[in-house]
């Protein structure tokens, strides 16, 4: 699903983001990339989302050469990836239901199908009781549930997080990392850029750990 081949990343005032990197994560499998801050995981995820280009090296995604994908092709190598962020990014003055719909919304999806996929994501999530009431009313934890919801009502074959339990305390993130796992089960990608070494340590999955943009233990 992911292949880094031989990958680096430059940015122009010389900092090298990553330096190197060659792994692949097999389709199905969910995996942690850990590290000090600024070791390079949230450029590792830009360069998988073609938020950033590499320096260097290939990236492929479910078999595609991303360097191969023009300016046009972004958009439809995205709908095949949800993305979880650390801070959310809810829409603050639309309602739980009207965060998750946006992006089928983007993608064009049919009325009638939205109600359908977004109350199926809000199920899954344990928020579909409050589908209409606005995010500031929400705890930091369902508020992290509805922005994961967001990411994979449009059903992705590739789920992405960066640092998603950076704002909870342990007993939320251990159940957000379940919600992941869940989701994992049932056939996506999932790749977790966490520095909650406590937590990932007690599940059972591969962690890649880059020092200083390089990859230097692979747990596999």
């Amino acid at each position: 699903m992911i292949r880094f081949d031989q990958v680096s990343k430059r940015y122009p005032n010389g900092h090298q983001g990553l330096d190197n990197l060659d792994f692949h994560i097999r389709t199905g499998e969910m995996a942690f990339i850990t590290g000090h801050s600024g070791a390079g995981k949230s450029t590792l995820l830009k360069l998988v989302m073609c938020m950033e280009r590499p320096s260097a090296g290939r990236v492929h995604i479910g078999g595609q050469d991303l360097h191969e994908l023009g300016s046009d092709d972004i958009p439809y190598l995205r709908r095949q990836i949800g993305v979880v962020f650390q801070n959310h990014q809810l829409l603050f003055d639309r309602t739980v239901f009207d965060n998750v719909a946006l992006p089928l919304i983007i993608n064009g999806t049919p009325r009638d199908e939205v109600g359908r996929r977004v109350r199926a994501a809000l199920d899954k999530v344990d928020l579909l009781k409050k589908e209409n009431l606005f995010p500031i009313s929400l705890s930091g934890g369902e508020q992290q549930r509805v922005g994961i919801a967001r990411a994979v009502v449009h059903k992705p074959a590739l789920l992405l997080a960066d640092e998603p339990t950076g704002n909870l305390d342990p007993a939320l993130s251990a159940e957000i990392m379940t919600l992941f796992e869940d989701f994992n089960r049932v056939g996506v990608t999932v790749l977790i850029a966490s520095h909650d070494l406590p937590l990932i340590a007690r599940l059972d999955h591969r962690m890649l750990t880059l020092h200083e943009g390089r990859l230097v233990r692979d747990g596999e």
